[in-house]
């Protein structure tokens, strides 16, 4: 086998993967913000980080990966800029924030079980690690690398730079930096223009706050990704990822805390997924063309044309390597169903053949059959190119579908590579890449449009709108769902 390389964005070269400690990989992947539904692009790095994190414990990897879910802290700008998200959001809903984080966090978790990622072995909050946050703040205090002005504490960006290259992971000078943004206006009280906040001093009506050496206030955005990402795995781990929206702020801002206060740099290698687009054009809420997930399980979107099934969405995205830019269209989604369904309809031909009495070998297929199956390993060695090892799973489907026709006999080729085939076919197909058969994405499907009537039905009795709230269980009861209250307030379904 092939070594493993990844591409790391801070050299911007694939380099051959070496873990700090052998046979384990610490690896933190930047979380969801929780005052809104997760988003198709945040689905799409936290289905490709799922891969990674499959992928290295199938080569024998101890992996800890750590996802951390926002849910305070975040303002509307990343120049802390703007009303909090979540007080807003929560002063709109008249309900405490925390309201706002348990129910866009059940959402997140729910739209990922949809998808079939595999939970992280640590899934930290911020506001559960307000202490380890105070304490970074006031050793980059005490190092020299951050001022407080009025109880707000911010970071000082060209002192850093005059020691570290503080545009290291983007590869930007700091005059080039500094001619791309703003002036002050009125955050004066800032020394330098890319300074940002480590701790923000908050106003008295402000709803998330906590008592700091400063007075009360809350944490900046970037600080605690560097406290968490070090209280789990240490001042310097393995793999650091997100979407590549983040690494012009966050993660540069991320590298330069974590070198002001342990004096090294928090990650070996870097990984970025790239965005994506609708027809072409860059997604986004503004332009009308950004999909929520429920919206494409459900087909409620005017750009679509119909439902999609969690699976092929999955699938979808599986086609395309994680670094380049995804375009989704009705005609590539159908495209991607059909696929799916050839594949997995060859995974069940090879499932359920068994090899019997040799027959004459053929060489050529022999060879031609071993050559794909280690192209799995070898493309995924190549910076997890899972584009490149589905083009050699659909290479050896013809193969497969002439064992079923006889057209081929199984004795043609040898017993271990018939039985490698099978082994690797299978591995790939659900174990890597988490798919699961096309019948079991349409209840995917299912689940997806049940829970929003579910949410629809707590809506209506939350208002004592019982004649909705009836209609919806009446209804799909004769259609053979049954829905059950629980008393915990939580509600189930199961077909009769």
């Amino acid at each position: 086998m092939s070594a493993l390389k990844i591409y790391n964005s801070l050299s911007r070269t694939k380099e051959v993967f070496t873990p700090i400690t052998p046979g384990y990989v610490g690896m933190y992947v930047c979380g969801p913000t929780v005052y809104s539904d997760v988003h198709l692009g945040n689905c799409r790095t936290f289905i490709s980080f799922d891969i990674i994190y499959r992928y290295l414990k199938y080569l024998g990897y101890k992996v800890r990966y750590v996802r951390n879910i926002t849910d305070a802290g975040h303002l509307e700008g990343d120049r802390d800029e703007g009303d909090d998200k979540f007080s807003k959001k929560a002063r709109l809903e008249q309900v405490e924030p925390m309201e706002i984080v348990q129910k866009y966090t059940l959402g997140f978790h729910e739209v990922m079980r949809l998808f079939n990622n595999q939970p992280p072995s640590i899934e930290p909050t911020a506001t559960g690690h307000i202490s380890e946050q105070i304490e970074m703040v006031k050793q980059i205090l005490a190092n020299g690398y951050a001022y407080e002005v009025d109880g707000t504490v911010y970071f000082d960006v060209e002192k850093y730079d005059r020691e570290k290259p503080y545009g290291i992971l983007t590869n930007r000078k700091m005059e080039d930096l500094l001619e791309g943004t703003r002036e002050l206006g009125g955050q004066d009280e800032k020394r330098g223009r890319l300074d940002f906040a480590l701790w923000i001093k908050a106003k008295p009506e402000h709803l998330m706050q906590w008592p700091s050496p400063w007075g009360m206030g809350f944490p900046g955005w970037h600080i605690e990704c560097s406290a968490m990402s070090e209280k789990y795995l240490g001042k310097q781990f393995d793999i650091h990822g997100g979407g590549m929206d983040l690494a012009a702020t966050h993660h540069t801002n991320e590298i330069a805390q974590s070198q002001a206060c342990f004096h090294v740099s928090p990650a070996n290698y870097w990984i970025h997924t790239n965005m994506l687009t609708v027809n072409g054009a860059r997604m986004s809420k503004s332009a009308g063309n950004g999909f929520l997930p429920h919206e494409l399980f459900t087909g409620n979107h005017p750009l679509l044309e119909k439902a999609y099934a969690p699976m092929t969405v999955r699938f979808f995205m599986l086609q395309t390597h994680y670094r380049s830019t995804l375009d989704f269209s009705n005609e590539a989604l159908q495209a991607a169903e059909k696929g799916l369904k050839r594949l997995w309809d060859a995974y069940e031909i090879v499932e359920s053949l068994e090899y019997g009495v040799q027959d004459l070998v053929d060489e050529a297929l022999d060879q031609k059959c071993n050559d794909l199956v280690t192209e799995f390993d070898n493309s995924m060695n190549d910076d997890f190119n899972t584009a490149k090892v589905l083009a050699a799973m659909f290479e050896l489907v013809p193969v497969i579908n002439s064992f079923k026709t006889q057209q081929l006999s199984v004795g043609n080729i040898r017993p271990e590579t018939f039985e490698r085939l099978k082994q690797q076919f299978r591995v790939y197909l659900t174990d890597i890449f988490g798919l699961t058969s096309v019948k079991e994405g349409d209840n995917g499907l299912l689940d997806g449009v049940l829970e929003l009537l579910i949410q629809i039905r707590k809506e209506a009795r939350a208002r004592k709108d019982f004649a909705t709230s009836d209609k919806i269980r009446n209804e799909l009861q004769q259609k053979g769902v049954i829905l059950k209250d629980n008393k915990d307030g939580s509600v189930t379904w199961e077909v009769a």
